[in-house]
């Protein structure tokens, strides 16, 4: 290598950076020990900045276009430098170029439920997630107050960061917007917007601009949501002894279709025993019904049964019926001579006629006459 190209080697003429990365935010230009020539050419893309720092001190920063570097379009450089008017000679400085494109689909999520409290439901834990999409607004901020010297800087290197912000002002604003629980998932918009106005202070704060933020999903602990699934069946089965007798005409189909080509007696047993069990399940729900077998309304453990109705009967008298008359009443007949054993009676419930001394029910009132009095 001739004396030439070894002194045209030590000095940097082209400065530029083609970015093919998606997640690079600063690139420092590696100068290394080479110095920068007056008049070399700076290339600074569209969405980019080029910032000039000397001996740790912000100069000169560029936005997109191409420049010819000299003391006239580095004014600050010179003050720092001390160059005097047309001083051109090569120089060194740190050349930091800072991307200003927008960086989209960034991940934020809570860890861990956090509690909010609830207008409807009280103390509730919720999840939540979602994207947003971030910018450098002042490179020089952004510099300075995040990046410092590190020669490269990734989405990586904040990102966890920005999640916490997310979340914490994130939940606030979910707790400060009093949207019930129930009512979230149709203003994820609002919601949305909220966390933006809480958390851009904080990105300005460090030189970014909160392009987008997005919520993608807000959701309660499992046991919870599975409560709700259950408030939500009550809700659209309204009838709750219908609905059993559907489950259980479904278990009749079910063991009816598990049988086929087996035991069809014990497929016919199933679909007895199924046919009980919905008579019975249907009974539960059936308020105040009537158990043929005890002859007066079925009631739970919880309730009291009902209080029993003393029969009344009715009395053939010369060809006509008169009544009805209660226990006592007829206890009053018989001792008058009026009611007899003979006495023809009916009741509700009874087929047809029959002579007093037959019903077991009014053996009582017939004992009680005293017999006549001898002579």
């Amino acid at each position: 290598m001739g004396l030439f190209s070894k002194l045209m080697n030590e000095f940097v003429d082209i400065i530029e950076w083609v970015d093919n990365t998606t997640n690079t935010l600063i690139w420092k230009f590696p100068r290394y020990d080479n110095e920068i020539k007056m008049g070399a050419k700076l290339t600074v893309r569209e969405s980019q900045a080029a910032i000039f720092m000397n001996e740790g001190t912000i100069a000169d920063i560029f936005g997109p276009g191409m420049y010819e570097l000299t003391t006239q379009n580095m004014p600050i450089m010179s003050t720092l430098r001390g160059w005097k008017y047309g001083f051109n000679s090569p120089f060194k400085a740190d050349v930091y170029f800072v991307s200003m494109r927008q960086f989209t689909n960034q991940k934020w999520g809570t860890q861990n439920p956090v509690m909010l409290r609830d207008a409807e439901f009280g103390p509730v834990r919720l999840r939540a997630f979602g994207s947003y999409n971030f910018a450098v607004g002042d490179p020089k901020v952004f510099l300075t107050q995040i990046s410092a010297t590190n020669p490269d800087f990734y989405t990586d290197d904040i990102n966890e960061q920005l999640r916490n912000i997310a979340v914490s002002r994130g939940m606030d604003a979910i707790a400060q917007s009093k949207i019930s629980v129930l009512d979230l998932t149709a203003n994820y918009d609002t919601i949305s917007k909220l966390i933006t106005d809480k958390i851009q202070p904080d990105f300005a704060e460090m030189g970014l601009n909160l392009k987008k933020f997005l919520v993608e999903n807000i959701s309660l602990p499992p046991e919870v949501e599975a409560v709700l699934d259950k408030r939500s069946e009550m809700g659209i089965i309204g009838n709750l002894g219908a609905y059993a007798q559907f489950q259980a005409a479904n278990a009749i189909e079910e063991s009816a279709q598990n049988s086929i080509g087996g035991n069809l007696g014990a497929a016919g047993m199933g679909l007895g025993v199924g046919a009980a069990m919905m008579g019975q399940i249907g009974n539960i729900f059936q308020p105040n019904q009537v158990n043929p077998s005890a002859g007066a309304p079925a009631a739970g453990p919880d309730v009291p049964p009902p209080i029993p109705v003393a029969a009344e009967y009715f009395v053939a008298v010369n060809g006509k019926s008169e009544g009805p008359y209660s226990m006592d009443q007829l206890s009053q007949m018989a001792f008058a001579q009026s009611f007899t054993s003979g006495s023809m009676v009916w009741k509700k419930g009874m087929s047809g006629w029959v002579a007093a001394s037959s019903v077991s029910d009014l053996a009582n009132v017939l004992n009680n006459v005293p017999p006549p009095i001898p002579g």
